[in-house]
């Protein structure tokens, strides 16, 4: 299965420079690279929102529902189910990158140039690019058709991905357009990423819903690829700086964070930390068909999905350190 592109270069602490994932115009403007835009979304902050997801990320977490979410570039999905085998594909790709076995598509992505010929012929929409360059106008375009319903719900627009300050160029231009229209703003993040970054977005960020995947470093590496110290730091700082409300949200991943002992310890810590909400979210696989459309293998984790008997419990281990958790988002 082929691997991806080394996120650590270039740098996911980018000040100035622009990410793989961020393109630049000739007329010198910021385009960012997104895979989605979810309009009518009720579970990324308050209110009814559009959620802009951005492509790209430098954790590499084991339980990851959306993988097309993590590689800096374009990339090709394969819907398996819907080839009917007619391999006009094949015929349009000049770098032989195609293959048809008993009717699955299967695409050597290491030859593949992207040229997109293989999207065009296809009629069964089999073969679907993910990843578009946008301008800040194109993506609040879209967002801006939702606009009548932030009004009447309180919601707004939230950055997430992937991982947003991944381009912060791009999500801070974003940030400062919504601004500019007076729309609630929110990021959704794993707080990875310089302090110099998160620190010029805040101005601009109504709410921050922030990630807390394992308080343990070395866990936290195993399951993500990245030390957890960046990220407990700017959490503290965030909250410090008393600039942007913050929502903490908890992947509840069996045999990894699920433990009676680990959510004890976990609460204690946040009850040190004056944030306005607490969520639990349970694992879930909704997310596994798309590793085999991207040509990847489901990272073996051992889970399983939470019962709802179970998420309850840690809630209660929770709010008997005086918490206010709710399950779900």
């Amino acid at each position: 299965m082929p691997e991806l592109p080394n996120v650590s270069n270039p740098n996911p602490f980018t000040e100035n420079n622009m990410t793989l994932s961020q393109k630049e115009t000739e007329q010198g403007r910021v385009k960012g690279l997104v895979f989605n835009i979810q309009r009518y979304s009720i579970q990324d902050g308050p209110g009814i929102r559009t959620t802009v997801f951005f492509k790209g990320c430098p954790l590499r977490c084991k339980w990851c529902s959306n993988p097309e979410s993590m590689n800096p570039r374009q990339e090709l999905m394969v819907r398996a189910a819907k080839c009917d085998g007619c391999g006009k594909c094949i015929d349009v790709c000049s770098h032989n990158a195609i293959e048809l076995h008993a009717n699955y598509l299967n695409i050597d992505r290491s030859k593949c140039d992207l040229c997109l010929k293989c999207i065009d012929i296809c009629t069964k929409d089999v073969i679907e690019l993910s990843g578009t360059y946008m301008s800040v106008e194109e993506a609040m375009e879209e967002c801006s058709k939702d606009e009548i319903f932030y009004q009447n719900s309180g919601g707004g627009v939230t950055l997430s991905g992937g991982e947003p300050l991944y381009q912060p160029e791009f999500a801070l231009n974003m940030l400062k357009e919504c601004k500019e229209r007076a729309l609630n703003t929110a990021i959704d993040t794993s707080g990875f990423a310089s302090w110099k970054v998160i620190e010029t977005i805040l101005p601009y960020t109504d709410l921050v819903l922030f990630d807390i995947k394992h308080l343990d470093p070395e866990r936290h590496k195993t399951a993500t690829g990245v030390n957890n110290e960046i990220i407990l730091d700017n959490l503290h700082k965030i909250v410090s700086s008393r600039t942007s409300r913050v929502w903490i949200r908890i992947p509840v991943i069996p045999t990894f964070n699920d433990s009676e002992t680990y959510m004890g310890t976990l609460a204690e810590t946040l009850g040190t930390i004056p944030v306005e909400k607490i969520s639990l979210l349970g694992y879930h696989e909704w997310g596994k068909p798309k590793y085999a459309s991207l040509g990847r293998e489901y990272p073996p984790n051992g889970c399983t999905p939470p019962t709802q008997e179970k998420l309850e419990s840690l809630q209660a281990i929770m709010q008997s350190k005086g918490l206010q958790v709710t399950i779900g988002y």
